[in-house]
């Protein structure tokens, strides 16, 4: 454990129970939502590189055009 998160728990320690209950949920929510996230992305790598490569293709086949910032 980090210095730095030692430190946070000493401090959560001295909340009322409530509120250190609160904090715990809210961490473990975290630490859940985190973890599905990865889990999310590193489905989703295949289905990212399959769409960069179409796109590169469709710009060497010359199917895309420069962005016009002022056309937006």
């Amino acid at each position: 454990m980090t210095k730095l998160l030692k430190k946070a728990f000493e401090e959560a320690s001295k909340l009322p129970e409530i509120e250190q209950n609160s904090l715990a949920k809210w961490m473990l929510e975290e630490l859940e939502a985190d973890k599905k996230w990865d889990e999310t992305f590193a489905e989703s790598e295949d289905i990212l590189d399959q769409l960069a490569d179409e796109a590169l293709e469709a710009h060497k086949q010359g199917k895309t055009k420069p962005l016009d910032i002022d056309k937006l």
